[in-house]
C-alpha cells in the first residue's frame, strides 16, 4: 500500500542529497528501517536480517535486501523494480559470508567504490561484522559515519504525517481509555495487555491500527518506580498503583501516551505528585513555541517542580514520529539541560515526565505537535491520576 505521493518522497530526498553534500557524501547507506521508510516507503518485517536503502546523488534510491523479501519492496516501494535488489538466501546468517559483501559489489557497479560512503554507525540494525564486510569489499573507499542525517531531515513532519500522527493519537487515547478500564483489583496484567493491543491494532472505525515500536509498559505495584517493566499473569491488587504506557501507531507514525491508575484510595504523596506533574507539564508546553529551545521547555518543567521540592534528572521527552521497533523515539532531539536546538513548526515530541520513587511512581504524558503558535497536544485524555476500586 503506497501511504504517500511520490512528490513527498522526491522532497524528502532532495532534502537528504543537500545534507550528504554538505558532508561531501557520494552514497548514504540506510540500515535503519525508519530512514529506508521514509526514503522509499518500504514497509515490512524483515529488519531482523541485513537490509539497506543506497541513496546517491544521480540515481534513485536503491533498495538491497534478502531476496525474498523483494516481494515486500515491488508492494511498498515508489521506485521502479529495477532499484529493487535481492541478495541470495545463502547470504543469510552464514559466518562464511556476508550480505555487505554483496551490498559492497553493489556500490561498486554503481562506481562508488572509490567515493566517500557515509553509514548509520550507531543504528540498531548496523553491526560491526557488517561494517567490516562492508570495508573489506570497498577497500578504496572513504567510509565514515553519517549519524542521524536522516533521522534530522524526518523531524519536522509534513502536514501528510501530521495527519497520521493525529489518526495515531485517537488509537492511542482509545488504547488508554481501554487499559483504565481493564485494570481492576482481581483481573490478571496479561488480560489487560490484551484488551490494550486489540484496541491498538483494531484501531478506530474508521482506520485500523499497526503493531507499535514498543509493547505497553506496565509497571505496577512495588515495582511501580521501574519504568520499563511489561507484564506478567499476576493480578492487579487493591491499594496498588499501576503505570500505563503505550501508543497508537498508524502507517508507523506513532503517537505516545502515558497515564497512572490507582486502585483504591491513593495515599497523600500519590495524589500531590500528579497534580505536580501536570502542571509542571502544563508549564512545559507552554513554553513549547517555535523559536524556544529544548532546553528551555525541560527549565520550565523543572522550575515548577524544584518549587515542590521533586527532582528529576532523566530528560524530559524526545522528538518522535515514524519509526520500528524497538524505538519510537527519533533520536535526534531531547527536551533537557544542554539541548538548545530550536523547536520549529511541524516538530513532534513526546513530553513524557516520569516520577519515580520507591514505591511510587506517576507518569502522566502529552505527545505534542508544534504549530506556529505553540504547542497542541494530540490528545484530549484528562490530566489527572486515575482511580478505580
Amino acid at each position: 500500500m503506497k501511504v504517500f505521493e511520490r512528490s513527498e518522497f522526491e522532497g524528502r530526498l532532495a532534502e537528504v542529497r543537500h545534507r550528504m553534500a554538505d558532508l561531501d557524501l557520494d552514497a548514504l547507506v540506510c540500515t535503519n528501517p525508519a530512514n529506508m521508510n521514509y526514503l522509499t516507503g518500504y514497509d515490512g518485517w524483515s529488519f531482523y536480517v541485513h537490509q539497506c536503502v543506497v541513496i546517491s546523488h544521480d540515481r534513485p534510491p536503491l533498495w538491497i535486501g534478502r531476496r525474498q523479501d523483494a516481494a515486500g519492496a515491488r508492494a511498498t516501494v515508489y521506485m521502479s523494480h529495477d532499484d529493487i535488489i535481492g541478495y541470495p538466501d545463502d547470504y543469510v546468517q552464514n559466518r562464511e559470508k556476508h550480505p555487505y559483501s554483496f551490498v559492497a559489489g553493489q556500490l561498486t557497479t554503481m562506481g562508488l567504490d572509490h567515493g566517500t560512503i557515509g553509514v548509520e554507525s550507531d543504528t540498531y540494525y548496523y553491526s560491526a561484522a557488517a561494517d567490516a564486510a562492508l570495508r573489506a569489499g570497498l577497500p578504496n573507499a572513504a567510509i565514515i559515519d553519517s549519524g542521524t542525517l536522516v533521522n534530522w531531515v524526518r523531524a519536522i513532519k509534513s502536514d501528510a504525517e501530521i495527519a497520521l500522527m493525529r489518526q495515531a493519537a485517537q488509537i492511542a487515547e482509545a488504547s488508554m481509555r481501554a487499559a483504565i478500564d481493564a485494570i481492576s483489583p482481581g483481573t490478571r496484567q496479561c488480560d489487560a495487555v490484551a484488551e490494550i493491543m486489540r484496541t491498538q491494532i483494531g484501531g478506530t472505525a474508521e482506520f485500523g491500527g499497526d503493531y507499535t515500536s514498543i509493547v505497553p509498559l506496565l509497571p505496577t505495584g512495588k515495582s511501580v518506580g521501574a519504568p520499563h517493566l511489561t507484564w506478567s499473569d499476576t493480578p492487579f491488587q487493591e491499594g496498588e498503583g499501576t503505570i500505563i504506557e503505550l501508543a497508537g501507531c498508524r502507517h508507523r507514525y506513532h503517537c505516545p501516551l502515558a497515564r497512572t491508575i490507582f486502585l483504591g484510595t491513593p495515599p497523600m504523596a500519590w495524589s500531590e505528585t500528579a497534580q505536580v506533574v501536570v502542571e509542571g507539564v502544563n508549564a512545559a508546553l507552554d513554553v513549547a513555541r517555535p523559536g524556544a529551545t529544548c532546553e528551555e521547555v525541560e527549565a520550565a518543567w523543572r522550575a515548577v517542580i524544584n518549587s515542590h521540592g521533586i527532582d528529576k534528572d532523566s530528560r524530559l521527552g524526545y522528538s518522535i514520529g515514524l519509526n520500528y521497533p524497538p524505538d519510537w523515539g527519533e533520536h535526534t532531539m531531547s527536551l533537557r539541560a544542554g539541548d538548545r536546538t530550536v523547536l520549529k513548526p511541524n516538530m513532534t515530541f513526546h513530553l513524557i515526565p516520569g516520577i519515580w520513587q520507591d514505591l511510587l511512581g506517576i507518569e502522566i504524558s502529552e505527545a505534542f505537535h508544534v504549530t506556529e503558535s505553540g504547542a497542541e497536544r494530540f490528545t484530549a485524555l484528562e490530566q489527572t491520576l486515575f482511580v478505580k476500586s
